[in-house]
């Protein structure tokens, strides 16, 4: 990953002589106020293009100050001169929750570290919820509340320092997030290196317009819980481009825990590898999810499924398209999963009273090696069948050694349950599609291999109509 792509650094100097510029102006602008009262109707046309140098707002990067105040009043200085920069040159500068204001970014230079306090004391949630295991959520390093055109950029890092603050706090129970976006517009993170939070890194909720592009995610090795890469929250026009993410929790997920659905968003080239699920949309689906487009990712290290498609809350999924996606290292390829645990999650939300509907989802052109478990796993629940499917052109190395036993075993429905590949048992009656509930499914050049001879059938169809049959034929040994 390069860094240094699309991100813009100046020296002190040059930080200090525009600052210096900037002040002055006000000054001159102020005075000229008392001279001539009409000139000052009209502003500095450079206010919004001001740049703040972090240390000579009295930020310390010794890695050891706390700077939550001070890193503060610059945000709030630069948001009331009509927005900026406000920049850090290299240094270590510890912190705890920091509010964005509209217009203004946060530039992180080459060698500059913004370390989250290990004192849960200095976080504060503005925004909570529930997430969909119960647990209450909000507290975040970096939050934006209700801001416009509001980023984060440059070459530097963030750092939660998750585990320090989890070894601090017995039990773990306010565990921040890295970044949070909530019902912003026009938010731009790019080409940091993010590592080490408390819970989920990149999170947005109700934001409209985003792009989050060039960055390196890393959190699968701090052994906490819900360390998922990039969160996507009943949001819309959200891009993410050319990521890298190494996740303990999901890498990739929507979400949608609002009323209103998460739609037009797209991935591209990113590189996922996680414990969990690397590329997801659900678990929590109370709003539902459309328009959704990923594209040319590469996945690796994946210890469940590649793609997991869910909606269990009662939201529609609809209008979803995944192509070129490689795998290699997962427990289960593709995974789909309509079901009835209908759930709510936020104050005044009332839980669904039935399923909403899963159709019009194509995943096209997959290659997956080294699969643990099974190719394509489809359930829908009784009377609520998934909908309009085409996955075609896969292939798909598969372990084998299945047993007529296995093939004999019937899979409970689990209708209420939360969604995962592994919800239905280890072993699944078939060894490379198994699907059911489900109306309406075409399957077109499904290529599969076999590293063992295995005594289950290649497809098994419980409760499946108007299905256009896989048309592959399988190899017992792997392909070189």
């Amino acid at each position: 990953m390069n860094f240094n792509s699309n991100s813009f650094e100046r020296s002190r100097k040059h930080r200090s002589v525009v600052l210096f510029r900037t002040l002055a102006l006000t000054i001159a602008l102020s005075a000229e106020a008392h001279l001539h009262p009409a000139a000052a109707a009209t502003p500095a046309a450079s206010a919004t293009n001001q740049v703040i140098d972090a240390t000579t707002a009295g930020v310390i990067g010794d890695g050891a100050t706390l700077n939550t105040t001070s890193i503060q009043k610059a945000i709030d200085a630069c948001a009331a001169a009509g927005g900026g920069t406000v920049s850090f040159p290299a240094g270590n500068y510890v912190t705890g929750t920091i509010q964005l204001k509209s217009h203004v970014t946060l530039q992180l230079d080459k060698g500059a570290t913004l370390l989250g306090s290990t004192n849960s004391a200095d976080y504060r949630n503005l925004d909570p919820f529930i997430d969909g295991s119960g647990n209450q959520m909000g507290h975040a390093l970096i939050v934006a509340l209700d801001a416009d055109h509001v980023g984060i950029e440059g070459s530097g890092a963030i750092d939660g320092q998750g585990r320090k603050l989890s070894a601090n706090e017995k039990p773990f129970t306010i565990r921040p997030f890295l970044l949070r976006w909530v019902r912003c517009t026009n938010v731009t993170v790019r080409d940091v290196h993010l590592s080490n939070p408390g819970a989920w890194t990149l999170a947005f909720f109700q934001t409209k317009g985003a792009l989050v592009q060039g960055l390196t995610i890393r959190t699968r090795d701090e052994k906490l819980q819900n360390n998922d890469g990039v969160d996507i929250d009943s949001s819309e026009d959200i891009n993410v481009d050319n990521c890298d993410i190494i996740s303990g929790d999901d890498a990739l997920v929507i979400k949608s825990t609002g009323a209103s659905p998460t739609r037009n968003i797209t991935a591209t080239d990113c590189q996922l590898s996680t414990h969990t699920n690397a590329i997801k949309l659900g678990t929590e689906s109370y709003g539902g999810f459309e328009n959704i487009s990923i594209a040319r990712c590469k996945i690796t290290k994946t210890d469940m499924a590649g793609i997991a498609l869910n909606t269990v809350d009662g939201g529609d999924l609809r209008h979803v398209t995944i192509n070129d996606v490689a795998m290699d290292g997962v427990k289960a390829a593709i995974s789909i999963r309509l079901g009835a645990r209908l759930k709510a999650f936020r104050a005044g939300e009332q839980p669904k009273t039935a399923p909403g509907e899963l159709t019009d989802v194509t995943v096209d052109n997959v290659r997956a090696t080294h699969v643990g478990m099974i190719g394509i796993l489809i359930n829908g629940v009784p009377g609520h069948p998934v909908q309009a499917l085409t996955l075609e052109n896969m292939q798909l190395e598969l372990p084998g050694g299945g047993t007529a036993g296995d093939a004999a075993k019937v899979l409970p429905e689990k209708e209420a349950a939360y969604p995962e590949y592994s919800m239905f048992g280890k072993k699944i009656p078939a060894y490379a599609i198994y699907a059911r509930h489900v109306s309406g499914v075409k399957f077109t050049n499904i290529k599969t291999s076999l590293l063992k001879p295995d005594a289950r059938p290649a497809t098994v169809l419980v409760d499946v109509s108007d299905v256009t049959p896989a048309d592959f034929a399988t190899a017992t040994n792997s392909p070189q």
